[in-house]
């Protein structure tokens, strides 16, 4: 049954029909053919119930308040604030992405939006000092990738969602191993450039002077994500209401920095539009899915699969792993996230690994599928922005990250702590 749903998800997927419909079509085919009730009646319901979770209500905040920092041309000065402190290092302004990339996801969220947003930024400076273009490009692919580890993040609020978990608490987790996992890749950067010297294009000195005076460009998105984050932990706001927060705190920088304007609001009020929408019917027909699985026993027949295999826990947790890489391979990460948290995570609390460990973990795998071809998302927003050249460029270009996020992994599985300890502390 497990082998029959994934082929027909994959086919669907395969016909390029959009993922909430392939979810939704899998659910009904599920029904059909296995299940005595109608199940296809409880849709509307279904859907009601879970389009009222007031905790869902963050996901257009944060997708808002991305939206009006790349519009209001925050970005692009906090940008030019980090290639200030970052461009002397080997490879120069690769290292000034990942560092925009970790700032930015500290804000808005979204893995695809860090991507495209600091790629707009940054693809133009390519040719202009010399850089090796296919590692460029890695850089800004695996770069955004961090949008879904590092707090505030969408993903982990869906995860906390579907699992029960705490959402504060995933969101402390996050910190060290996003941190982490952002000084990989600019050691993977540093380690290219070192091996081949020319691939760091030239190095872009600055004076004390001129990194004093681009702190006006790194200050402020800094201080939103002190608003979000801050507030939660202090006992303010629901991690809702710190989304609502920030929001309020942009439009705030945008007015301050004379770029408010009703055009730009109503460009940043499509774009979230356009993708909550997207989102949010990705999010009911996954859930539509995974009431039928339920219903049907699929999730009880592969929870009795895997504890009947005898394996210790952290084979077991191997085998989750290397389940997820393939199926990376050829499905997005929201509808990854979506079919399979409600299906492992109970595994994975049952072999007594904690759930919000699990949660990290889960988020460094889908980061991995968001960069390994042929559906890695992220590459086709990078090749999207470039708009010339080849895709087989970026491919080629995103390989060391991902031998640096199979590191991450296994320090994960190695030093749990990585995720852990901060929860520790304030709960």
């Amino acid at each position: 049954m497990l082998a029959q749903a994934l082929i027909f998800l994959l086919v669907l997927i395969g016909l390029s029909v959009p993922v909430a419909a392939s979810l939704g079509w899998l659910g009904l085919f599920m029904s059909h053919f296995h299940s005595m009730m109608p199940l296809d009646l409880a849709l509307g319901d279904i859907a009601w119930q879970n389009s009222i979770e007031f905790l869902l209500v963050a996901i257009p905040m944060f997708v808002m308040l991305g939206e009006i920092l790349l519009r209001s041309g925050i970005t692009e000065r906090m940008y030019n604030g980090m290639v200030q402190w970052l461009g002397w290092l080997p490879g120069g302004l690769m290292h000034s992405n990942i560092g925009s990339c970790a700032l930015f996801a500290a804000t808005s969220g979204s893995s695809v939006a860090t991507a495209a947003t600091i790629g707009t930024v940054a693809l133009p400076e390519v040719e202009k000092h010399g850089y090796n273009e296919r590692l460029f490009l890695g850089t800004i692919a695996a770069g955004g990738t961090l949008g879904i580890l590092i707090p505030p993040s969408i993903n982990l609020i869906i995860y906390g969602l579907l699992t029960d978990t705490s959402v504060p608490e995933l969101y402390l987790a996050g910190f060290i191993p996003g941190l982490a996992l952002a000084g990989l890749f600019m050691l993977t950067v540093i380690v290219a450039c070192m091996y081949r010297k020319s691939w760091g294009g030239e190095a872009i000195h600055s004076t004390w002077a001129e990194k004093i005076s681009s702190l006006s460009g790194l200050v402020p998105p800094l201080g939103i994500f002190l608003v979000v984050v801050g507030s939660i932990y202090a006992g303010v706001a629901t991690p809702t209401e710190a989304a609502s927060l920030g929001v309020i705190a942009a439009i705030g920088l945008a007015a301050w920095n004379r770029t408010l304007s009703i055009a730009m609001l109503k460009r940043a009020i499509e774009g979230t539009m356009r993708t909550t929408a997207m989102i949010m019917l990705i999010i009911l027909a996954a859930i539509f899915l995974n009431f039928i699985l339920g219903v049907i026993g699929l999730t009880q027949a592969l929870a009795a699969f895997i504890t009947g295999l005898g394996l210790t826990p952290m084979q077991t947790m191997l085998m989750i792993i290397g389940f997820y890489i393939v199926l990376g391979c050829f499905m997005e990460t929201l509808s990854m996230l979506l079919t399979t948290a409600p299906l492992i995570t109970p595994i994975v609390i049952a072999l007594g690994f904690d759930p919000v460990w699990f949660g990290i973990l889960l988020m460094v795998l889908l980061e991995t599928a968001l960069i390994t071809p042929p559906i890695g998302i992220n590459l086709y927003v990078v090749q999207g922005i470039r708009k010339s050249g080849s895709l087989n460029d970026v491919m080629i270009g995103i390989l060391p990250f991902v031998v640096a996020m199979f590191a991450m992994i296994g320090l994960l599985l190695v030093f749990p702590q990585m995720a852990l300890w901060l929860p520790s502390l304030f709960y």
